[in-house]
C-alpha cells in the first residue's frame, strides 16, 4: 500500500482527540474481553511492573496489525497509540479510533502534529504505545528498531515500559480454535543523563528480546557483553 502524504489541509488540528479514558473506551475494552475470551487466552506476566499512574511509553514488538489488542487487553490502564494514516480515511472509522485513543500519523516524513499530540498525551499523564521496529515482523523476529520512542522518552523524561508479545501472530490462523498469547511486562526503563536515543533504544530492544522465545528475538538475540551493567544505568 502506498503511504499517504501529509495533506496541505490537515484536519487533525480541528478535531477533538481525548487525552483521558472515555466511557466508550471502557465499554469497548469490556466487550472485547468478553468476545475474545473463548479465542484468546492471555498469559500476562509482570503486571506489577506497570506504574499505576503517571506518564509512560509502552514499547512493544510489532508482529502484526493486531498487536495493540493484546497489549490493551493485558493492561489495566488505557493505552493511546498512533496508527498509519491510511486507516483513518473514513470519517466514522476515524471517529471510533479517536474515541479509543488512536491518532493518525503520516509515515515516511516528519509529522509534527503527531509528535506534538504524543507529547500532549504524555503531558496528560497517560500511556503512549509505540512500536520501535516501525514495521511488522510477521513472526520473523525483531527487526532493527528506530530511536523515536527513546528520543521521546528522554525529551519528556518518562519511563519506558517494555512489553513483549508472543503468539498473536498465530491468532487468525488458528480461528476458531483458541490461541495462547503471552504478554510480558518488564520493569520500567528510566532514561538517565548518560542515555542517548541510540543507547536507550538498545536497552529497550534487548530487554524486549529477553522476554521473547529465541525465534522472535531476531537481530537482538545475542546480548552484547556488558549490556546488563549498562542497562542498570
Amino acid at each position: 500500500m502506498t503511504r499517504l502524504e501529509l495533506p496541505e489541509n490537515d484536519i487533525r488540528p480541528n478535531l477533538y482527540y481525548p487525552l483521558h479514558e472515555t466511557a466508550f473506551h471502557r465499554f469497548i475494552v469490556w466487550l472485547a474481553r468478553l468476545v475474545f475470551r473463548p479465542f484468546l487466552k492471555l498469559d500476562i506476566r509482570g503486571l506489577e511492573h506497570l506504574p499505576a499512574s503517571g506518564a509512560g511509553i509502552v514499547a512493544a514488538n510489532h508482529l502484526g496489525n493486531f498487536d495493540v489488542f493484546p497489549v490493551q487487553l493485558a493492561l489495566p490502564r488505557m493505552v493511546f497509540y498512533m496508527g498509519k494514516a491510511e486507516l483513518f480515511q473514513v470519517g466514522f472509522v476515524h471517529y471510533v479510533f479517536r474515541s479509543l485513543g488512536a491518532f493518525p500519523v503520516y509515515r515516511g516524513e516528519r509529522d509534527q502534529w503527531a509528535l506534538d499530540h504524543s507529547r500532549a498525551i504524555l503531558s496528560a499523564g497517560q500511556l503512549l504505545a509505540m512500536f520501535p521496529e516501525g514495521t511488522r515482523s510477521k513472526g520473523r523476529g525483531l527487526g532493527l528498531a528506530k530511536p523515536g520512542a527513546a528520543k521521546l522518552a528522554i525529551e519528556m523524561n518518562v519511563p519506558i515500559i517494555v512489553v513483549s508479545v508472543d503468539g498473536i501472530e498465530h491468532f487468525f490462523k488458528r480461528l476458531p480454535r483458541s490461541t495462547k498469547v503471552t504478554v510480558t511486562i518488564s520493569p520500567p526503563l528510566y532514561p538517565t543523563k548518560n542515555d542517548s536515543p541510540l543507547s536507550l533504544t538498545d536497552k529497550i530492544m534487548f530487554t524486549m528480546a529477553a522476554s521473547l522465545p529465541p525465534n522472535l528475538r531476531g537481530i537482538y538475540a545475542e546480548l552484547p557483553k556488558g549490556f546488563e551493567d549498562s542497562a542498570g544505568g
